[in-house]
């Protein structure tokens, strides 16, 4: 899932992309009244009854689209183009490692999601990441 007005990713790894572990993504992941884009696959089918809103684009061939403007303001906001690019994103970490293990793939998974969140390599951010005690001129 990705924040559209946050920017914020959150992936998980499930045993199986089946209805119920996308519906319980989504409740533990969302909040209820918001919108929910997704493609037409059908494990998404029932997400409007979470007390969200959902609408989806068709990719099938023949009627494929990939952005629609359903309140008719101009802007083409049921889309899921943005997490198709983060799956490159994805794809692209994950190429230089020639293989990934099942039973390890959630923590590479977890490293994207966290690099992707990090938007600044805050002092705090640092000292954590290298053990540094609080109050350390870092500059020094």
């Amino acid at each position: 899932m990705v924040g559209r007005e946050t920017g914020r990713v959150y992936l998980e790894v499930v045993p199986r992309s089946d209805r119920v572990n996308l519906e319980r993504v989504v409740e533990g992941n969302t909040t209820p009244g918001c919108a929910v884009y997704t493609d037409e696959w059908s494990g998404y089918a029932r997400l409007g009854e979470l007390d969200r809103s959902h609408a989806a684009v068709c990719h099938t061939p023949g009627k494929r689209e990939w952005a629609r403007d359903d309140d008719g303001d101009g802007v083409r906001e049921v889309h899921d183009n943005t997490l198709e690019g983060i799956w490159t994103g994805l794809r692209n970490f994950l190429r230089p490692f020639r293989g990934v293990s099942k039973h390890h793939l959630g923590r590479y998974v977890a490293v994207f999601q966290w690099a992707h969140n990090l938007k600044t390599a805050t002092d705090e951010f640092l000292r954590a990441l290298f053990g540094i005690k609080p109050g350390t001129n870092l500059a020094t």
